[in-house]
C-alpha cells in the first residue's frame, strides 16, 4: 500500500520518464516502441511483433529502446500499427518479419523504414499521427490514454495524472461540490438515451440508505461497436479512478464493472488494474488517509443485448435471467438489491476526471449548447478508415465519413450511414451535413445511441438492412412483453417476405403500423427502439420497398430473389475482371469482347458487381 506522498513522487518521475510519449522534442537518447495490443491488433499477431522486437533488441544489446505495449491508436484499418517516439514515427501494418528492419534501419542507422510508413487516403507517405487526416479533426478527451500508456501499468497512468481528480475530490471537495462540477459541465450519459450525468448522479445521492452502490455498465452489444472495449482494454484506470468519484459523490462504497464475457482482453486488463489499485491503497478502505472506502468487483456477462438495459443488466448482476423491470421505480431509487445505485457506462465515465481536472467551463466549451464534450464512435462498414474516433459533438456526418473516414473504398457512392445500432436509424445522403448531436439525430430519425456509425454504400439494399437489424433484435428479445417478442417477430416476418419477392404494397402499411405499436407499448428500451431501423429505412428510402413489393426487383442485387444480374454493352470495356473473378464461370467472352453473363450458370453472388471498375454489372 503507498500513500499519498509515494503516489505523487511516482507521477512526477515516472512523467519525466515518460514525457517523450507526448513530446516529440523531448531531450532524451532514449526511444520508445509503441505497439497496439487492442483486440483488433492483437488478432492480427501484435503480440508477436512485440516479442520480436524485445528479443532483437536484446541479442543486439540495445539498452536505450523500450517496447511498450498500449491500447487502441484508433486507426484500426492501418493495423498492425508501431510508432516510435519521441519522433513519432508512425509505422502501419506491420508483421512479426518487419521487426528486425525496422530496428536495423531506424534503431540503428536513423533512417526510416520508407516501404512501412503510413500512408493517407491520397497515397502521401505521413511522418506522424498529427499529419494523418484521420485525426486532425478529433479530439481525445475519453480517449486520451489510449495508444500511450501501457495499459496494465498503474504507474504509467498515475504519470498522466492519474488519480490526481480524486486526491482532489477527496482532499477539496465535498460530495455536492462533485455532482455540481458534473451538472455544471453538461456531460449527458454516452450509453444511448443521454440523461444528463450529473443529475443521475444528484438523483442517487438524494434518497437515503445505508447502502448504495456504482455500476460500470460495459455491456456493449450493438453490432460493430468497439468504444467501451476499446477503453477498458486501454485505459482501465480511468473508468476505476471515475468510479470511485462517484462512490463518493453519491454515498456508496461498493460497485460492479458488467462486462461481457466475450471481451477477454478488457476483463484482464480490468483485472489487473483492480488488483493493482488494490495494492496502491486506491481501493479499499481508507483511500488516501481519509474516511472514504470504496471497492469494486468485476461481474461477467453472458453476451444478451437486452443486458445492455440497466435495470435487466442490475438482474443479471444479481444472479437472475437478464430481463428489465418495470420503471418506476428507477434504479437511482431502488437498483441492485433493491438499493439506491448509479448505472453509467464505461465512456460516461472516462470523461469524469478530465472535467474535474480541467473544469467544467473547460468542458462545456466543447460541443454543442445542449450536447457538450466529445463523442466516441466505432467507424465501420464501407468506409476507408474504419477505426475509433473521437469528435466534438456538432461534428458533421460529413466531416466523420470523407476527412476523417477518409471516404467510400472503390469510387463507389455514399447512400446512408446507421448510428446508434439496432436502435438507431439510418442517414440518407440528404443529411450528411447534420451537426451529429443528441437533438439533430432525434429531428432525422435517429439516434446517438453507445457510438456505433456503420457506413452504408450504394451497393446495399436498405430493406435488406432493416430485416438485417430485426433479426437481430428478434434474437435478443428477452420476451417478457408481448409487443417486443411478437411483434418483432411479425415484422421480420413481413422484411423476409418483401426480400423473397412475396411481398405486397399492403405489407410495407402492416409494418409501419406495427413499428409504431410496438414502440409505444414495448416495456423496455430494446422493444422501444427496435423498429427505428425500419421506420428510418421506410422515411427515406421508400421506393426500395415499392420496388420489392411492386415490381419485385432490388436494384442492389442482395436480395437473390429478386435480382436478374446483366452486364451493360454500352458500359462494359471487354477487361475480363469480372469474368476473371467469377466463382462458378458463368461469364463467357473472349478477349476485349463484351462479357456477357450466361443466366442458368449464375448464382448471384454479386463478385462480379464488386470488381466492375466501370459499374456495367447490374440489374
Amino acid at each position: 500500500m503507498k500513500n499519498l506522498q509515494e503516489i505523487n513522487k511516482i507521477r512526477e518521475e515516472k512523467r519525466k520518464e515518460l514525457d517523450l510519449r507526448v513530446n516529440t522534442q523531448a531531450d532524451t537518447r532514449e526511444k520508445h516502441i509503441l505497439v497496439c495490443h487492442g483486440t483488433g491488433c492483437t488478432s492480427s499477431k501484435s503480440p508477436e511483433i512485440l516479442n520480436n522486437f524485445r528479443k532483437i533488441l536484446e541479442e543486439k544489446n540495445i539498452t536505450n529502446v523500450r517496447v511498450i505495449m498500449t491500447g487502441c491508436f484508433g486507426l484500426c484499418a492501418k493495423g498492425p500499427i508501431v510508432i516510435i517516439r519521441p519522433e513519432d514515427t508512425f509505422y502501419s501494418n506491420v508483421t512479426p518479419n518487419d521487426c528486425e528492419e525496422i530496428i536495423q534501419t531506424h534503431i540503428i542507422e536513423g533512417k526510416k523504414v520508407e516501404r512501412l510508413l503510413c500512408k493517407d487516403i491520397d497515397g502521401s507517405v505521413v511522418n506522424s499521427l498529427d499529419e494523418l487526416n484521420f485525426y486532425k479533426k478529433q479530439k481525445r478527451i475519453a480517449l486520451k490514454n489510449c495508444g500511450v500508456i501501457n495499459p496494465e501499468c498503474i504507474d504509467e497512468y498515475i504519470a498522466f495524472d492519474g488519480y490526481k481528480a480524486l486526491e482532489k475530490v477527496l482532499k477539496e471537495m465535498t460530495p455536492d461540490q462533485v455532482i455540481e462540477e458534473i451538472k455544471a459541465s453538461g456531460l449527458r450519459g454516452r450509453g444511448g438515451a443521454g440523461f444528463p450525468t450529473g443529475k443521475k448522479w444528484e438523483l442517487t445521492r438524494s434518497y437515503k440508505s445505508e447502502q448504495k452502490y456504482v455500476v460500470c455498465n460495459a455491456d456493449e452489444g450493438d453490432p460493430g461497436a468497439f468504444m467501451d472495449r476499446s477503453i477498458l482494454e486501454g485505459d482501465p484506470h480511468s473508468v476505476i479512478e471515475a468510479m470511485v468519484i462517484a462512490g463518493y459523490a453519491i454515498g456508496a462504497n461498493k460497485g460492479y464493472i458488467y462486462v461481457r464475457a466475450e471481451y477477454p482482453i478488457a476483463v484482464k486488463r480490468l483485472e489487473i488494474a483492480i488488483k493493482q489499485a488494490k495494492e496502491y491503497g486506491i481501493l479499499g478502505n481508507n483511500i488516501f488517509e481519509t474516511a472514504f472506502s470504496f471497492d469494486i468487483e468485476i461481474r461477467l456477462g453472458a453476451g444478451a443485448f437486452v443486458c445492455g438495459e440497466e435495470t435487466a443488466l442490475l438482474e443479471s448482476i444479481e444472479g437472475k435471467r437478464g430481463q428489465p423491470r418495470v420503471k418506476p421505480p428507477y434504479p437511482a431509487e431502488s437498483g441492485l438489491w433493491g438499493k439506491p445505485t448509479l448505472i453509467n457506462n464505461v465512456e460516461t465515465f472516462a470523461n469524469i476526471t478530465r472535467i474535474l481536472l480541467n473544469g467544467a467551463e473547460w468542458y462545456s466549451s466543447i460541443g454543442t449548447e445542449t450536447s457538450n464534450g466529445t463523442k466516441v464512435f466505432a467507424l465501420g462498414g464501407n468506409v476507408n478508415n474504419i477505426g475509433l474516433v473521437e469528435v466534438p459533438m456538432g461534428t458533421t456526418l460529413r466531416e466523420i465519413v470523407f476527412d476523417i473516414g477518409g471516404g467510400i473504398p472503390n469510387g463507389r457512392q455514399f447512400k446512408a450511414a446507421q448510428t446508434g445500432g439496432p436502435s438507431g436509424g439510418c442517414i440518407p445522403v440528404e443529411h450528411l451535413d447534420t451537426p451529429i448531436d443528441y437533438e439533430s439525430l432525434k429531428t432525422i430519425g435517429s439516434m446517438m445511441g453507445s457510438g456505433g456509425l456503420i457506413v452504408m454504400d450504394d451497393t446495399k439494399c436498405m430493406v435488406c438492412l432493416a430485416k438485417f437489424y430485426l433479426e437481430f433484435t428478434v434474437s435478443e428479445s428477452c420476451g417478457k412483453c408481448t409487443p417486443c417478442r411478437i411483434g418483432t417477430k411479425r415484422m421480420l416476418e413481413i422484411l423476409e417476405k418483401l426480400c423473397s419477392g412475396e411481398g405486397s404494397e399492403y405489407d410495407i402499411y402492416k409494418l409501419e403500423k406495427l413499428a409504431v405499436n410496438i414502440q409505444k407499448s414495448s416495456i423496455c428500451g430494446l422493444g422501444q427502439s427496435a423498429p427505428n431501423p425500419v421506420i428510418s429505412t421506410l422515411k427515406y428510402f421508400r421506393e426500395e420497398f415499392r420496388q420489392h413489393a411492386i415490381e419485385k426487383e432490388c436494384k442492389t442485387l442482395e436480395c437473390k430473389a429478386l435480382s436478374n444480374i446483366t452486364i451493360d454493352p454500352e458500359k462494359c470495356k471487354g477487361c475480363g475482371l469480372c469474368q476473371k473473378h467469377c466463382p462458378v464461370n458463368a461469364i463467357e467472352g473472349q478477349g476485349r469482347e463484351k462479357r456477357v453473363i450466361n443466366q442458368e450458370k449464375c448464382i448471384k453472388c454479386g463478385t462480379c458487381l464488386t470488381n466492375c471498375p466501370f459499374h456495367a454489372i447490374g440489374n
